[in-house]
């Protein structure tokens, strides 16, 4: 089974902290979470370049298997939103 990806987009802020935390909480081993601080950003610009791509417009925003969650687009980040998309299922 392929691993679920978990991409959490931050901006080094303490909300974001809280959220990169639930996310680690709700992740199982088939879980590969990837943190990305639009800050800070990466050396290929690969974060800004997803944020872009996710039409990311708040942060902390989080990322599963390749589509913005419901939750991102609203409301925090949930442990009930991160279990609706599989997150922390094998």
């Amino acid at each position: 089974m392929p691993k679920r990806k978990i991409e959490v987009f931050t901006a080094g802020c303490p909300v974001c902290d809280e959220a990169v935390k639930t996310v680690q909480a709700a992740a199982c081993p088939n879980c590969e979470v990837v943190i990305y601080d639009l800050i800070k950003g990466c050396a290929t610009n690969e974060c800004r370049d997803k944020a872009k791509t996710y039409r990311i417009k708040r942060l902390p925003a989080v990322a599963v298997d390749g589509k913005l969650i419901e939750c991102c687009k609203q409301e925090p980040v949930s442990v009930d939103a991160l279990r609706a998309v599989g997150v922390g299922r094998f």
